[in-house]
């Protein structure tokens, strides 16, 4: 016999499903909606207990076969969420390797097995913490059970066998720190004894501002300008026209585009700029090489090679970003005259992006000290100092007599600048004059030029190391390249900042008999970053990150270190540094203004420089639009792997209450961790 039909549950049925139709879909994002309540209501006050407690075991029995259904929507878009995460790490992490990626494979094992380590240890400190061992260890001979025991071998082991050499290796890190924190300090100290001095390069001669007289140019030398390029559209055309409206004699001036690009479009683009600038009476010559070997160097290299450079008396030298300002020359020539020693004047460096972003402001912070003091206090006491590559004006003579531009190593820069101080030349550094450029906006772009700046100076030491002994200089000139220049700078610095604060510090942290005092890690860091930060005071509200992000670089230029002291994985290739073009018309417009000289005639100039090329980027903005790839940001797993070892040190400092190492850890692994997941700097979708 049926049971007779329930039209009160029919009716609370129908309802029911109306609140919950969400139950009933697969949309994941719905599905965790009124998960954890269960409401359920009478309909009819006046019905009896019994008739109650019927319907509510059916009302229960049917909500729970939602809930489940919920509980298994919900599980399943945990399931597809996180696996969609894990194909996008892994994506991202093995996308196409910088140099700095590929050639740090062994380091990255070593890094992993470094996490590995630091966990298990994290683990083993955890279960002595929530046994109370931590306030009376124990001992191999009073150890009741086998974890006991073992943790006591544990204690034994590290206090008898790794301590010591750890400890070791902490004092010798820790002699490199403070020898380099005395550099530091002398080199502020010779900065400041500049300063209140006044001491500055003074030229013999003057050059009268303005536009030069036809005619009246006996007293100009013949300069060649230089413009190395390759693939750069975005900025071609602004430093162009800011070496060709330059106060300098056409006659007296020869500009060489080298094009290094091997792209045809932008090849077509620069050739037209050429062209236009040709048109107008400027005296420039567009070079493309077919076989682009030796990069910058062998592009140099080639150009100088020309027969009509022997008419030449002196030659300046501008990457593709930087723009000079229209009296540069007549602010750099005149050094030459009457020292016939000089070979080289190098001019500062300024940035157009300098506030960009963070990591903007944070290189300009490190250049900043680099300028202001280093290459200042260099050029002041020893007349020497390491070419920057660009923004700087040769004697031909000086290049010749030291061999010319050499393929040998990626700082071709440096390595003519070496020669030349071997073979006597003199340098000169300009601070007041200054030639505008563009930061690396992008984590990725700035990684890659730091990996090739700091590779470079090893593979130039480990060539020219025997050069120096060898060589006529004095002894100091000698200690002050191999010591200063070469180990000090450029090889200790690197290494004790990676060793001693993402290694040693973290290892100190579990094997406590070897510690790091309070002073190393916070208080002469401290005082460092301040000196470091003081030529950009405007930065001062960022001297804690410009403190941890430093501190994070080291592991790059860590592996770029040894990868060009041992010749190691890619470290000779050359990567060109992203630029996006933040200079513009207002920029140069604005470097006229501070050289005082007539704004109608230059933005006259820069007007007409607008529309070159116009057409042919109107030809190729289909093209450019259909090969732009949409970019994404990286994970870095170096970075990410430090990070963890880092929290996981700071968690193990947590337990043992020490305050400054704990928040020293931990602040440096949330830099690591913000690094490695590139979000600082340019963001891209």
């Amino acid at each position: 016999m049926s049971r007779e039909p329930n039209y009160e549950f029919q009716e609370w049925w129908n309802k029911q499903r109306e609140k919950n139709h969400d139950f009933f879909t697969n949309d994941s994002n719905n599905a965790n909606k009124g998960f954890l309540t269960v409401e359920i209501r009478s309909l009819n006050p006046d019905l009896t207990t019994e008739k109650d407690r019927s319907r509510s075991a059916r009302q229960l029995s049917w909500i729970c076969l939602l809930r489940f259904q919920q509980l298994a929507n919900s599980l399943a878009w945990i399931t597809n969420s996180f696996l969609l995460l894990l194909r996008t790490a892994n994506r991202r992490i093995s996308a196409a390797d910088s140099p700095s990626d590929s050639s740090a494979s062994r380091l990255y094992r070593i890094i992993k097995f470094f996490l590995f380590l630091v966990v298990l240890l994290l683990c083993v400190e955890l279960v002595a913490y929530f046994k109370g061992w931590h306030f009376s260890p124990p001992s191999a001979a009073s150890a009741e059970a086998a974890v006991e025991l073992f943790y006591a071998l544990w204690l034994e082991i590290r206090a008898d066998y790794l301590a010591p050499p750890l400890q070791s290796l902490a004092n010798v890190c820790i002699v490199l720190f403070l020898i380099q924190s005395m550099d530091r300090v002398l080199l502020m100290l010779g900065c400041l004894w500049i300063k209140i001095r006044r001491i500055k390069p003074t030229a013999s001669m003057e050059y009268p501002m303005g536009r030069v007289e036809t005619g009246n140019v006996d007293d100009y030398p013949m300069v060649l300008v230089q413009i190395p390029m390759c693939n750069e559209k975005e900025v071609y055309q602004q430093s162009i026209a800011a070496v060709c409206i330059m106060d300098w004699p056409k006659e007296r001036m020869l500009v060489q585009v080298l094009d290094d690009s091997d792209e045809l479009d932008a090849q077509n683009l620069i050739q037209a700029e050429v062209q236009k600038w040709h048109q107008k009476g400027v005296h420039i010559l567009y070079r493309h090489r077919l076989i682009r070997s030796g990069y910058k160097a062998g592009n140099l290299k080639s150009a100088m090679s020309c027969d009509y450079i022997k008419n030449y008396e002196f030659v300046a030298i501008f990457d593709a970003d930087f723009q000079p300002a229209p009296d540069f020359l007549k602010k750099t020539i005149p050094h030459f005259m009457g020292n016939d020693d000089l070979a080289l004047v190098q001019a500062r460096w300024a940035f157009v992006n300098k506030d960009e972003n963070l990591l903007t402001r944070l290189q300009n912070i490190n250049l900043s000290f680099h300028f202001e003091v280093e290459q200042q206090v260099n050029g002041v006491f020893i007349n020497f100092f390491g070419f920057n590559g660009t923004a700087g004006v040769w004697r031909i003579k000086a290049l010749e007599d030291c061999g010319g531009w050499l393929e040998r190593t990626t700082v071709e820069d440096m390595d003519i600048a070496v020669r030349a101080h071997l073979c006597g030349w003199k340098f000169v550094y300009l601070n007041d004059v200054k030639c505008y450029c563009e930061l690396p906006e992008s984590y990725e772009a700035y990684k890659k030029q730091q990996y090739r700046w700091h590779s470079g100076p090893m593979q130039l030491f480990r060539l020219c190391f025997l050069d120096i002994l060898h060589s006529k200089v004095n002894k100091a000139k000698k200690a002050n390249l191999i010591f200063l220049f070469f180990l000090l700078r450029k090889l200790i610095l690197p290494f004790y900042s990676f060793t001693l604060f993402c290694i040693i510090l973290p290892l100190t942290i579990f094997l406590p008999e070897a510690e790091l005092p309070a002073w190393v890690v916070c208080y002469v860091p401290g005082i460092m970053s301040v000196l470091n930060i003081l030529p950009a005071p405007r930065s001062f509200p960022f001297i804690v990150p410009y403190l941890l992000f430093e501190n994070t670089m080291s592991v790059t230029k860590f592996n770029a270190m040894i990868s060009g002291l041992f010749r190691l994985g890619n470290s000779y290739e050359w990567i060109v540094t992203k630029k996006l073009g933040r200079s513009s018309e207002a920029d140069l417009v604005a470097f006229e203004n501070e050289s005082d000289s007539s704004v109608t005639e230059t933005t006259s100039f820069l007007r007409s420089s607008s529309d070159s090329g116009f057409e042919e980027l109107s030809k190729l903005e289909v093209t450019s639009r259909r090969s732009v790839k949409t970019k994404r940001n990286r994970l870095y797993r170096m970075e990410l792997t430090l990070a963890f070892i880092l929290l996981s040190a700071a968690g193990r400092s947590l337990l043992s209450a020490q305050g400054i190492h704990f928040y020293f850890l931990l602040f440096q692994g949330i830099s690591f961790l913000v690094v490695g997941l590139d979000l600082i700097g340019e963001q891209v979708s």
